[in-house]
């Protein structure tokens, strides 16, 4: 039926009614909203649907100047959602100026998710990511959204976000790293669920691997090159040296300066656990209705710290 009702051109037809004036208009739009919801769920109609003029139309539900009730903003926004599965409609819901609105709307708790399963749609275009690294403060807010405990579907959807910007983006990795997402994404390893663990250390081990580069870089000058192929070393390839190639505990790219930062790196990993474990002992104190310092102050507290380890953590 979806398909036979576009065919017959319901689609042209619909969005004539919403253009017209009259006292209904505002029932009008908001019966067109739900109805372009429902077709746009048939994968052959998205296309057909996107290229009608469809797509100004929910977006202007979506706004608040549309005047909409609260079941017609969210039926707006499922079927931009449906409608950014065909790749040929991103470009049309990038000139409508959503994705900063999508931004600035993040904290709605009843949109959110949907809000972050449409964003994880576009970023997946090259177009899409670069539209969302330009929206400002993206980043710092979707690092905010990465702390939503309560929310762990947001959590996945966020940090799948800043994934994919990480993976296509030396930029990306950048603002992520400067917006000190490295203390949520850690976080994330250690009480996220497994698919957000996942997530959370992919991003690190790109930050990481970023870092070992410009290390090994620094190091090019002072270090020879003992690659007989003269392609260098690779930057997968571990910093500590395990003796197999150019001697047992030799450090490449730095000696005993890469051994301090190797240990300076794992002294802030450690700290950062150490934090996070007593974050999380606060809100479970909150939570329980118990004095806030009740874990921090006890023994338990420092049994756990103890021994707490980074060896399960991405480094």
């Amino acid at each position: 039926n979806k398909a036979a009702i576009v065919k017959a051109g319901a689609v042209h037809k619909m969005l004539t009614m919403v253009q017209a004036k009259g006292e209904a208009e505002q029932e009008t739009l908001e019966g067109v909203v739900a109805n372009f919801l429902a077709l746009s769920a048939l994968d052959a109609n998205k296309p057909i649907i996107g290229s009608s003029g469809a797509i100004p139309i929910l977006v202007g539900a979506l706004r608040p100047s549309g005047g909409t009730c609260r079941q017609c903003k969210l039926d707006a926004l499922r079927a931009l959602y449906n409608l950014s599965i065909a790749p040929s409609n991103v470009h049309l819901i990038l000139e409508a100026q959503l994705v900063p609105f999508l931004i600035r709307t993040l904290g709605d708790m009843e949109l959110s998710d949907r809000i972050l399963a449409l964003l994880g749609n576009l970023v997946c275009t090259p177009e899409g990511r670069k539209a969302v690294s330009a929206a400002r403060d993206s980043v710092p807010i979707l690092i905010d959204v990465v702390n939503w405990i309560d929310a762990p579907d947001c959590q996945e959807k966020a940090v799948y976000i800043l994934m994919v910007m990480a993976h296509k983006s030396y930029q990306d990795r950048q603002t992520i790293l400067e917006a000190g997402a490295v203390s949520a994404l850690l976080e994330l390893t250690l009480i996220g669920s497994p698919l957000a663990q996942k997530r959370a250390s992919r991003i690190l081990e790109f930050l990481r691997t970023d870092k070992r580069k410009e290390a090994l870089d620094d190091g090019e000058d002072d270090e020879p090159n003992f690659s007989s192929n003269n392609h260098g070393v690779s930057v997968s390839e571990p910093i500590v040296d395990t003796g197999r190639g150019y001697g047992s505990g030799r450090l490449r790219g730095g000696g005993a300066d890469a051994e301090k930062g190797m240990s300076e790196e794992k002294m802030a990993v450690a700290k950062l656990v150490e934090q996070s474990l007593e974050s999380n002992l606060k809100r479970i104190a909150r939570r329980a209705n118990l004095p806030i310092d009740y874990f921090t102050q006890s023994a338990r507290f420092k049994s756990l710290t103890a021994s707490s380890t980074s060896k399960s953590l991405p480094f």
